[in-house]
């Protein structure tokens, strides 16, 4: 009765970490069709899309903020209820979405959805398994987060076949019926790869309800009852009153430690993990030394950009020169692959140690950062200029146009060097409101390329008025973009590059995952969480981690306008370089916690 209880509490858990992973990964094999439909149908722009991927990111900051004191208010359980029941309805508040607000919604909430998935989840295995068993909870918790990552890959894939399959089914019909069906095809694409997420929402939520309440969350109020009842449905009974007679010892002593954090999960079987606080003031080097050495880390590991390519990964693909569905088999083989490699750093991060890992992976991500970023620099510069051919079509400050064959021989390329298609890129604006397109000769749909200002210049926003009256002004002024005229900043026409260039690319993706994996995906946070002094950990970890989630969030803000405009190259290269730094400071900064307590790493940074 009791392994089964523990089995249920440990399946449970797996299926928190498997929605943490779904709500990462999702996205990549749903945005190429999304970005091919909304676009056109809701006239989105390169920015509303980096929004919809960034929101999940947003969201998991925000929730990330009050996860804590929420999982202290409510309970550890509800909590993880809260976070199933989020995420369980932000399906098909975007999966019957009919414009921006919905989608960008929906997407939001599934972020808030993995913040409290982020910390609770951990937090509830922390407090309810044994000290024997915590090391293998938090490893199920992050091998299910990949695995996750795997799921929404296959997905992603079986609705590219999908498609496929509606697009050859179609070249039969007139121009215009094909265009209608490859779209329709799309719709339900992006549609139906959310929706397929809907069932490991609805069993965490139910789960989440079956499941005993923390413990030691029971005996801090004083249930001790309650706390016994939760201790045996997982324990024999004298080791379930001797974990008891430990709780309360610990509640009654008055340098009792706060409840652990995510981040003390490594660590909390360690001897003096528990016990007073270190005496000091908090501006001490002791304590200050770490903090800012957590928070650089933290932000670097994010600053590699892993985030923003597991979810522009099929796009990136797409770029580089492989099809549709092959890029999303690519996408699926990176994920195993990023599993695969979890494993194989949870099995050497006590051999080897945090230091040396971090430094393997930094450098193995570098290379492979700048392999990518000179990939596409080689297609990037074979590109052409035609913006004087698109003003000479310009119209009362608008234009539209359809990459035909009778417009690719006008434009003096129609069929790309050995009949390759070819890609149009267009970056423009109407004042401090910009927006970049891109077209293929090879899609089927041949959507129009539209360029006018009802659809770029956006209206105003209740946050954008209330931020101009405080003369702050962070966002464009709609009025300024009214009467603009329609700038033309770039526009590129280059042959789409060839498969074993695209190849080339995943080989590059394959070795940048696998270099995350090994290195900073698991040994960041058992470094840090050793790293951080017992006094400052629980108001520190939540600082970096805030660190953390902005600067995945704005990067990934960013990454569409980014590369419409100054190309996929300048992306990696930046990568690159934020790596380059990350790896000097864990070969010159960061101490091996391997085999320390937390007393002799404290006094490391006391010296």
């Amino acid at each position: 009765m009791q392994a089964r209880a523990m089995g249920f509490l440990l399946f449970i858990a797996g299926m928190g970490g498997l929605l943490y992973g779904i709500d990462v990964g999702i996205i990549a094999g749903a945005l190429p069709y999304l970005e091919s439909t909304a676009s056109v149908a809701w006239r989105l722009s390169a920015q509303q899309l980096s929004f919809i991927v960034a929101a999940v990111l947003l969201g998991s900051v925000l929730s990330s903020l009050f996860a804590g004191a929420l999982a202290d208010w409510i309970g550890r359980r509800l909590a993880m209820v809260l976070s199933g029941v989020l995420f369980t309805l932000s399906i098909p508040l975007i999966a019957l979405a009919d414009g921006y607000v919905p989608l960008l919604l929906g997407r939001l909430l599934q972020g808030v959805s993995g913040g409290l998935i982020g910390v609770v989840v951990p937090l509830y295995l922390a407090e309810c398994l044994h000290a024997r068993q915590r090391g293998r909870g938090a490893a199920l918790f992050q091998l299910l987060l990949t695995v996750g990552l795997v799921a929404a890959a296959l997905i992603g894939l079986m609705q590219a076949n999908s498609v496929e399959g509606a697009t050859a089914a179609a070249q039969h019909l007139d121009e215009a019926a094909r265009a209608a069906a490859v779209f329709a095809a799309k719709d339900h694409a992006w549609r139906s790869i959310f929706w397929w997420c809907l069932t490991p929402g609805i069993v965490f939520s139910a789960g989440a309800l079956l499941l005993a309440e923390s413990p030691r969350w029971l005996a801090r109020r004083g249930r001790i009852e309650e706390a016994r009842t939760a201790l045996l449905r997982t324990r024999p009974a004298d080791e379930a009153e001797a974990e008891l007679r430990e709780i309360r010892q610990a509640l009654a002593s008055p340098d009792a430690p706060a409840a652990p954090t995510p981040a003390d999960t490594s660590s909390a079987a360690e001897p003096g993990a528990t016990g007073r606080a270190a005496d000091g003031p908090l501006l001490s080097r002791r304590y200050v030394l770490p903090f800012l050495l957590a928070c650089l880390i933290l932000a670097l590991n994010q600053a590699t950009g892993i985030n923003s390519v597991l979810a522009y990964v099929v796009n990136i693909l797409n770029q580089a020169g492989l099809s549709g569905a092959t890029a999303n088999s690519a996408d699926v083989a990176l994920k195993v692959l990023n599993a695969l490699m979890t494993i194989v750093a949870v099995v050497l991060v006590d051999r080897k140690g945090r230091k040396f890992l971090l430094m393997l992976g930094t450098a193995g991500i570098v290379i492979a950062l700048l392999a990518a970023g000179l990939l596409f620099r080689s297609v990037e510069g074979e590109q052409r200029d035609v913006r004087p051919m698109l003003q000479a079509r310009m119209q009362s400050d608008s234009l539209a146009l359809r990459l035909d064959a009778e417009t690719l021989q006008s434009f003096g390329a129609a069929a790309g060097p050995g009949g390759a298609p070819v890609q149009l890129t267009v970056a423009y604006s109407y004042g401090p409101f910009t927006n970049v397109q891109s077209r293929r000769s090879d899609d089927p749909a041949l959507p129009v390329l539209r360029m006018n200002r009802e659809d770029t210049v956006q209206a105003d926003s209740v946050i954008g008025v209330f931020f101009r009256k405080l003369h702050l002004n962070p966002f464009a002024d709609p009025a300024e973009g009214m009467n603009a005229p329609l700038h033309i900043e770039r526009a590129d026409m280059a042959a789409v590059p060839s498969s074993a260039h695209g190849w080339q690319v995943m080989l590059a993706m394959c070795m940048f995952v696998a270099s995350f994996a090994v290195g900073p995906g698991v040994c960041v946070w058992l470094a840090l969480s050793e790293l951080m002094p017992t006094r400052i950990r629980s108001n520190g970890m939540s600082i970096a981690l805030l660190i953390n989630q902005f600067v995945s969030t704005m990067i990934a803000a960013v990454f569409l306008p980014t590369v419409g405009q100054y190309g996929y190259a300048t992306m990696f290269f930046y990568g690159a370089g934020c790596t380059l730094l990350y790896f000097l400071t864990a070969a010159f900064l960061l101490p091996e916690t391997k085999g320390k307590t937390l007393e002799e790493i404290e006094a490391h940074f006391s010296r």
